[in-house]
């Protein structure tokens, strides 16, 4: 048995544009000064009502709650006009497929809701290739471990069988918080640096260089 479970967005996808537009319209939205776009950067990955609050620790829980709602608003009306615009990160499909021709079981555990995410990868054409795909509808958000938790039960591996791949701390510690290897990517929303201080056992800067990555974790 060997796992492979992706981070959605920053690795798998480059999502960072709508993010951005839909934070900052549903803080706007709420009547609040919207937030710097680097720091909603580095907050992708979070379940959006912690984003919310790491990127406006002083809100209270009304203007908290209506900030997430339009979010929410925001970016479904963006999908539903075709505006959403969410491509696949070069060569990311040729190496899921290679993956699972090789004999890999893939997963995702994604801050996304189920219907983002089922709506990205329905759109990619790739949904059949996972065997279990876990969202922040059904979990605490990253880094706490049980969308990887979840992700191994239903693929039937063991921790020592599975790699956590993303772009972000919060993946690089719910592997830890899992006992998973993690594998960090360099294309996404958080330095090198930084995703090998929290326990990326490498960090690779291609595509291409993932799939050798994962066999060594192994």
């Amino acid at each position: 048995m060997k796992l492979a479970v992706f981070d959605c967005d920053g690795t798998l996808v480059d999502g960072q544009a709508d993010v951005c537009w839909a934070m900052e319209r549903a803080f706007e939205r709420a009547g609040l000064p919207p937030p710097d776009s680097n720091a909603v950067r580095r907050m992708v990955g979070l379940s959006l009502p912690v984003a919310v609050r790491h990127l406006a620790p002083d809100l209270d829980e009304g203007q908290a709650s209506a900030v997430t709602e339009f979010y929410k608003s925001s970016f479904r009306a963006r999908r539903e006009e075709g505006l959403l615009h969410e491509p696949l990160y070069e060569g990311i499909a040729e190496l899921l497929h290679a993956l699972h021709a090789g004999g890999w079981q893939l997963a995702v555990a994604t801050g996304k809701s189920d219907r983002g995410l089922n709506a990205c990868l329905d759109g990619h054409g790739l949904t059949d290739l996972f065997v279990s795909l876990q969202t922040a509808d059904r979990h605490p958000s990253k880094p706490h471990p049980a969308m990887l938790e979840a992700a191994l039960f239903e693929a039937g591996a063991m921790p020592s069988e599975a790699v956590m791949i993303g772009d972000t701390t919060f993946d690089m510690q719910m592997a830890g918080a899992a006992r998973v290897q993690a594998v960090g990517v360099a294309w996404g929303y958080h330095p090198p640096a930084e995703l090998q201080a929290t326990g990326a056992r490498e960090v690779v800067d291609a595509v291409a260089d993932l799939g050798a990555a994962l066999e060594r974790a192994l």
